[in-house]
């Protein structure tokens, strides 16, 4: 069965978002861009809310940009082509090998999971993760923290009262004191 993932990059505070809306203290050098680059490599299809979608968009016609650097070009190249699936209500059409989700998250995410594949749901977007948290859809977090606290603003873990035990998978350090951590969901584990 494909597992469905949860990445993003997140203060240490634990924040996508400043309290601003502002998350430029999260744009990756060369060497974090690379990882998402190899990171994007395991995903079959994407889901994201609307918020997501839109940031996103940029990237739709990104390389008539000659300022592109290779790295940008092959993010690119992986990107676009990638099916994404988009949680929205106020959408009514979407761009690029994207569409529209036809069902619920947990529809969504099941007929997902039963289509043939060995590659990732990755899911993107707190709100749209919170909800696939409290269903107990996602199998693993990835969290790739910057060394910034930004006070408030939009978490990446929801806020609901529930436990989820997780059992660390990898970590690793960039040069630039950005840290990545992989957690997978433990399930069935006994409460203390």
């Amino acid at each position: 069965m494909r597992s469905v993932t949860y990445s993003m990059s997140v203060s240490l505070d634990g924040y996508i978002v400043g309290p601003d809306g502002n998350f430029a203290w999260s744009e990756p050098n060369d060497e974090v861009f690379r990882f998402w680059i190899d990171d994007i490599r395991q995903v079959d299809v994407h889901l994201m809310g609307r918020r997501l979608y839109e940031t996103m968009l940029y990237w739709e016609t990104a390389d008539q940009d000659p300022a592109l650097d290779d790295a940008q070009r092959e993010w690119i190249s992986l990107w676009n082509p990638l099916p994404k699936v988009v949680f929205s209500t106020t959408l009514s059409s979407v761009q690029g090998n994207a569409r529209l989700a036809a069902g619920s998250l947990a529809e969504e995410i099941g007929r997902l999971r039963a289509e043939p594949g060995e590659g990732e749901i990755a899911i993107g977007g707190a709100a749209l993760a919170a909800e696939a948290s409290a269903l107990g859809l996602i199998d693993e977090y990835r969290v790739v923290v910057y060394p910034v606290l930004v006070g408030g603003g939009t978490p990446f873990f929801a806020r609901a009262e529930q436990r989820v035990d997780l059992e660390l998978v990898e970590t690793r350090t960039f040069k630039s004191h950005v840290a990545y951590l992989r957690y997978r969901v433990v399930r069935g584990a006994v409460s203390s």
